[in-house]
């Protein structure tokens, strides 16, 4: 099925090369925090603060990143169109759900470990290097195919992130992804259920 090609309002990239982008940095005019712009605040926690830094600014990327899958779930739930409208509206419901769990899970680990949670619209913007969300599209498979684009690249940055965590032994964070990880590929398989059979 071709899918329409869409573009952020940045100016960003199209969903052909979205695979792509998944790869290299956005190139913005306000990039995102580094280590030495991360403020951190005073805890008892005893990861060492270089990798709590560390921790903070790849966390801050995958809070960017679920906070646009869960716009994105919305965008489905909210404008899917077709025989099965009521199951795929619910589902990408449910979905949404998780992920605004996800998203208070990352933020709430951000913030345990002495860092800020960048969590506002124009952060997610900035820094999400999921797909594009193609706006005008109504079918039900026109939305299962998008849906499942953004949760499959989100399953892809949280494995790695995954790996990440554990680099910097940072196991609580680690064990955070992976549930977050099995909780999207269970997501993705009933959304990709839909187009399959």
């Amino acid at each position: 099925m071709a899918r329409t090609t869409t573009q952020r309002g940045n100016g960003g990239k199209s969903r052909q090369r979205a695979a792509a982008a998944l790869s290299r940095p956005r190139v913005t005019a306000d990039p995102a925090p580094t280590r030495t712009d991360t403020k951190l605040y005073q805890t008892k926690n005893d990861l060492p603060e270089d990798r709590r830094v560390e921790v903070i600014v790849l966390l801050n990327q995958r809070l960017a990143e679920a906070i646009d899958l869960q716009t994105q779930c919305k965008q489905a739930h909210w404008n899917v169109k077709g025989p099965a409208f009521i199951g795929l509206h619910k589902l990408f419901d449910d979905i949404n759900e998780d992920v605004e769990n996800y998203v208070d899970l990352i933020a709430e680990r951000i913030v345990q470990l002495g860092g800020v949670a960048e969590g506002t619209i124009g952060a997610a913007e900035q820094r999400s290097k999921l797909p594009d969300y193609p706006m005008g599209i109504s079918t039900g498979a026109e939305h299962v195919a998008a849906l499942s684009d953004a949760l499959g690249a989100f399953g892809r940055v949280a494995r790695i992130a995954i790996a990440e965590m554990d680099e910097l032994e940072d196991s609580g964070s680690a064990d955070m992804l992976t549930e977050i990880s099995r909780g999207l590929d269970k997501w993705l398989w009933f959304v990709e259920a839909h187009q399959q059979g």
